[in-house]
């Protein structure tokens, strides 16, 4: 789930209603202060938005001023909606990147599955998205009339249902690796790919757990739970509850494509050709649907690329963050919120 091959040229956003870009052979020219940028900002503040029995959810805030007000991006940590935690992202660069633009990063916690369902994961993002409007301004300078909220893998999905679901709504969405079909066979059914590693018993998926729906402080302890519930397909039920086919009208409303209209927050996909966890299909579909219902987009597609950023040289890494970054400082730079 990490990153870095295929070489690209330069990207840079262009604002057009609809826009599909795709990576080339890199450029000559790049300049070396492209290459090579000045060090990504490291001091976060921490705050609770919220206490579940007994316990906190937590967010962590860079890029945070008081006087002010400032662009918001509130960033949720992929993870398969099981582990996962905001204290290891967003990647360092791309929150320098948001920061170098005047934005103030939100990134957040939730609570997990299988703990936690689908429902109660989206109660916590809707809950720290009224935190962030209500609290924002006075903790650390958020602009609540220029909130984005942005996400890798499942947090993208996060995100997506977030320019539906929230109110009010994001003045933009940045989708990495997402998806907006919760009822596609890969969800459901046994992935190819892990079942490429050694099979995990259930009791030691089970063991893998933290046995508490808060994240832990890096949620690397969790993710074994998730290859098994990949490996078995069980990922569907575990996180929701429901199953397919009987449960199909309960997923519609935690399906983004199904979602779309012409009000859905103008919105950047990001996602690699090659990805073996969440199918490029998924982002080919979300463009689809947001070019039918003319919401402003950029779809930022990636041939040689995997699963976040794997196979991507840095220098295609960077200038997709950057692109990302601008289509969001533009969006809230407009008067149209």
């Amino acid at each position: 789930m990490q990153a870095s091959d295929s070489p690209s040229s330069r990207v840079r956003p262009n604002h057009s209603l609809n826009r599909t870009l795709h990576s080339g052979p890199a450029s000559a020219h790049v300049r070396a202060h492209d290459m090579t940028p000045p060090p990504a900002p490291t001091e976060r503040r921490t705050f609770a938005y919220k206490t579940i029995e007994g316990k906190s959810l937590e967010v962590d805030v860079i890029g945070s001023q008081t006087g002010e007000l400032r662009p918001c991006v509130m960033w949720i940590h992929g993870g398969g909606l099981i582990f996962g935690s905001r204290t290891i992202s967003p990647r360092p660069l791309f929150a320098q990147a948001l920061v170098e633009r005047g934005f103030v990063v939100v990134s957040v916690d939730h609570r997990l599955a299988p703990e936690a369902k689908l429902p109660q994961i989206m109660e916590d993002i809707a809950d720290v998205w009224r935190w962030i409007h209500d609290a924002g301004p006075r903790l650390f300078g958020a602009d609540p009339l220029k909130v984005c909220t942005a996400g890798a893998s499942a947090g993208a999905y996060l995100s997506l249902m977030a320019g539906y679901m929230v109110s009010p709504r994001p003045r933009a969405i940045a989708s990495f690796w997402g998806f907006g079909d919760i009822t596609a066979p890969w969800e459901a059914q046994p992935s190819p790919h892990y079942c490429k590693a050694p099979l995990v018993a259930r009791s030691d998926a089970i063991a893998s757990l933290s046995l508490t729906p808060v994240p832990t402080a890096d949620g690397a302890d969790r993710s074994l739970f998730y290859l098994y519930c990949r490996q078995q397909g069980h990922w569907l039920a575990e996180v929701t509850g429901h199953s397919l086919p009987h449960d199909l009208e309960w997923f519609s409303k935690y399906c983004p494509s199904q979602n779309i209209g012409p009000a859905f927050p103008p919105a950047v996909l990001v996602h690699g050709r090659d990805d073996t966890d969440v199918p490029a299909t998924e982002s080919d579909g979300l463009a689809d649907r947001l070019r039918h219902k003319q919401v402003h987009h950029e779809f930022h597609s990636l041939p040689g690329v995997g699963h976040g950023f794997a196979g991507a040289s840095p220098d295609l890494v960077a200038t997709t963050e950057h692109a990302v970054a601008d289509f969001l400082h533009a969006r809230v730079a407009s008067d149209k919120a």
